[in-house]
């Protein structure tokens, strides 16, 4: 499956800011790393992030977001969000939702 470009580079150009953000194709979907660690990326149309633990009840609360399903198993600490739900606000907070989860872990 290919990934939205357009999302893709609105998410390229937020996380730009000083290197510290690598990029990687994998599996038909674009993958943002920071410190090694994956913080989101773009697959088909959506968005998926990482989401700390604590945080997952109320990011499945927001508008477009949904569980992570990976091979019918949902994965913990990860959501997929709805492109359509992603205007400019909601994409930046949703990137520092991701950020603010893997700065948390060691680096790779």
């Amino acid at each position: 499956m290919a990934y939205d470009e357009a999302l893709a580079e609105r998410v390229r150009e937020r996380l730009e800011t000083d290197g510290a953000v690598a990029e990687k194709k994998i599996f038909g979907a674009v993958t943002f790393l920071l410190q090694g660690n994956t913080l989101g990326g773009v697959e088909g149309d959506d968005l998926f992030l990482r989401v700390a633990q604590e945080d997952m009840a109320d990011a499945l609360a927001r508008p477009g977001a949904r569980p992570y399903e990976f091979k019918g198993r949902v994965s913990k600490g990860w959501v997929y969000v709805a492109g359509e739900a992603l205007d400019d606000d909601a994409l930046e907070e949703w990137l520092q939702v991701a950020l603010d989860a893997t700065a948390e872990l060691p680096p790779k």
